[in-house]
């Protein structure tokens, strides 16, 4: 007889607040209202602590004392650095991942693309970032190196937050993907990571572009806990 594991509800707490950060729905260095927020979710104030808590250990919310929960605010400087991190390890899963894809996963994630130009004809960029998100994880998941997958998986959830600088060039990046696809079907390793490296300096021109162009910085919660301005 089969076990039925039901979901705690600290748990499915945790995966509501952490869709909300991931999502932009509070963006960085936004103060997140605990009692409003528990009101609005129809949950008591333990099972969101209890999320909030998980949620600061994986770096994307921070508690200051006498001031509140705030959403993790990462520098520009932090996001190069994150993504100066990404890109050799994504290189290092797509060399790995041409040696396991099959026809069922190039499928998917062909319809995953078909969903990407979905959402950038909709100009929907929460649901593209969704979808973003899975393309790289079918890829992770491709190595089957676990660590590699919960490195980069931690590296993309601190990436997310700060994806909403990347709207004009979504033609380009979908474009990448295309090219990544390509590669991985082919298996063909160097095609696919010269398409990793492409698509990661694209996505770091950009926010240097963006931190060239605006006049205010991505402060982190400590220095400017009120600040809402954001990538």
């Amino acid at each position: 007889m089969s076990q039925i594991i039901k979901e705690s509800l600290r748990d499915i707490v945790y995966k509501q607040l952490h869709e909300m950060v991931e999502n932009s729905r509070f963006s960085p260095g936004t103060r997140i209202n605990v009692e409003e927020l528990a009101r609005e979710m129809g949950v008591s104030r333990t099972p969101l602590w209890q999320a909030i808590s998980k949620l600061e250990k994986e770096g994307l919310i921070a508690t200051i004392p006498n001031k509140g929960v705030f959403v993790q605010a990462f520098t520009p400087e932090q996001l190069l650095d994150l993504y100066a991190v990404r890109e050799p390890l994504e290189c290092l899963a797509a060399g790995l991942a041409v040696l396991y894809i099959d026809e069922d996963t190039v499928r998917q994630m062909r319809q995953n693309l078909e969903k990407q130009r979905e959402a950038i004809s909709a100009g929907d960029l929460a649901v593209y970032s969704r979808i973003d998100k899975d393309f790289h994880r079918i890829i992770y998941q491709l190595s089957r190196n676990s660590f590699l997958i919960d490195i980069l998986n931690d590296i993309d959830k601190k990436l997310r937050p700060g994806f909403i600088h990347i709207d004009p060039i979504l033609e380009e990046l979908y474009h990448d993907h295309v090219n990544i696809l390509s590669a991985l079907r082919d298996r063909n390793a160097m095609k696919a990571q010269n398409a990793f490296i492409m698509h990661n300096e694209r996505k770091r021109d950009r926010l240097l572009e963006f931190m060239d162009t605006a006049t205010a910085r991505l402060q982190v919660p400590v220095a400017a806990p009120g600040d809402q301005s954001g990538l």
